[in-house]
């Protein structure tokens, strides 16, 4: 499961040994690569794959009667050789990623591209980046190795996982029912379907997870099944789209309260996962009003500017 930012400090680095002339143990501390010298080459190894790989387009265009609707990725080569490449089928993205989303110390701000492939588009709408979706999907690297796959739909939290991954999905509209298979399974009726490539800076990076490579580009194959519409993780009266306060689209970097945290050595915890926002031992849902059509206001009792519910001092 792509699970968002879990090798970093010291599964980042890599040791080399050497032994000494008192017989001891010496090691070289190599830290994790610049964002800007690997973001450059990720980019040339996705333009490849893109320019010399094809999906099994003409089968979306023109379904068999048991087409089963799942992306196949393969070689333009041999008979193949006359397939349109996948560049010429995919959208990008691209997203500033800092050098302190991986706790590096270079102090870069780098912009990062993501493609994504549309085969067929669901029959409802879009998620959010922050919220909760029900898909299926297989992960790959870019030679072809599986690192992982679920067998049958199953809820992800999106901010909990890949950046990249999370704002690729804003881009397929979700199926439109669900239906029960006699063996257990279940399928989606007009579900998204398609590919997400991502450049490491949008992955793990420097991290890596077990079957992954460091610095490695990654491939998902994606089914769209359903989502909640305006999830609202911590049951906090706020929909975790709207606790994205610096609007970069991630709200796992938005923590009213870091420096409260930090001073009682507690756990941080961004806002979208934070019932109590700003720490003053109110909850968030108590200093918002939700009216009885769902409409939220933000009171400022002290006309700061600075609603009540980010404001220790309110």
């Amino acid at each position: 499961m792509p699970i968002r930012k879990v090798v970093l400090g010291m599964t980042a680095l890599l040791f080399i040994f050497s032994c000494g002339d008192d017989d001891g143990v010496d090691f070289d501390l190599i830290p994790p690569r610049l964002l800007s010298e690997v973001v450059t080459e990720d980019a040339t190894a996705l333009q490849e794959y893109l320019q010399t790989h094809f999906y099994n387009y003409e089968e979306f265009e023109n379904p068999p009667a048991d087409f089963d609707f799942e992306v196949r990725l393969d070689t333009i080569a041999g008979t193949n050789s006359d397939k349109r490449p996948l560049i010429d089928d995919v959208e990008s993205i691209t997203i500033n990623v800092s050098s302190e989303d991986f706790e590096l110390e270079d102090n870069e701000t780098v912009p990062h591209t993501l493609y994504y492939l549309i085969a067929r588009q669901g029959g409802g709408t879009a998620p959010t980046a922050a919220d909760s979706t029900y898909i299926k999907y297989e992960g790959t690297l870019l030679n072809g190795s599986l690192f992982d796959a679920t067998a049958d739909y199953t809820w992800q939290y999106l901010p909990f996982f890949l950046r990249g991954y999370g704002q690729a999905m804003t881009k397929f509209n979700v199926g439109d029912a669900i239906v029960e298979n006699p063996d257990g399974t279940t399928e989606i009726t007009n579900a998204g379907v398609g590919a997400i490539f991502l450049p490491s800076g949008l992955a793990y990076f420097n991290g890596s997870p077990s079957g992954i490579p460091a610095y490695s580009p990654l491939i998902f194959k994606i089914s769209a099944g359903l989502y909640i519409p305006e999830t609202d993780y911590d049951s906090d009266g706020i929909p975790s789209f709207m606790e994205d306060l610096n609007g970069d689209g991630d709200v796992t970097n938005d923590n009213t309260d870091v420096e409260r945290e930090e001073a009682l050595r507690s756990p941080a915890f961004p806002n979208h996962i934070d019932p109590d926002d700003d720490e003053d031992g109110i909850l968030t849902i108590d200093e918002i009003i939700i009216d009885e059509q769902g409409n939220i206001t933000f009171p400022d009792d002290d006309n700061d500017g600075i609603p009540n519910y980010l404001d220790r001092d309110s």
